[in-house]
């Protein structure tokens, strides 16, 4: 049996790290994959799911043209300091953002 997709949702690496914890807490021991995800939210997740959520609602207020969940999610995952961080992560899409909506999108992150 071929296990189907029901629907696809971006997830924010606070919020998975969240996750892993009720996964650690609910298996006796978890699993090669479960350690090596932890070991690496533990390197680079800093925020708290609920802060993470607070610059997600900023983002989607903004109402940058062209610019989807998939994306803010990737852009408070990585918090980038500049304008150029910001475009560095978003080459990765088939997107493209003017220069003045990702100064208003850094201005977003870093207040």
């Amino acid at each position: 049996m071929k296990p189907e997709i029901v629907s696809e949702e971006p997830l924010l690496m606070a919020e998975l790290k969240s996750e892993l914890d009720k996964i650690k807490k609910r298996d006796e021991e978890p699993n090669f994959r479960v350690a090596k995800t932890e070991e690496y939210l533990d390197a680079f997740v800093e925020q708290k799911p609920t802060k993470a959520r607070e610059l997600v609602k900023k983002l989607q207020d903004l109402d940058i043209p062209r610019l989807k969940d998939i994306h803010i999610y990737k852009l408070v995952d990585l918090m980038p300091a500049s304008v150029n961080e910001a475009q560095v992560i978003l080459q990765g899409y088939s997107v493209a953002v003017s220069q003045d909506n990702l100064k208003k999108v850094i201005s977003a992150l870093n207040e």
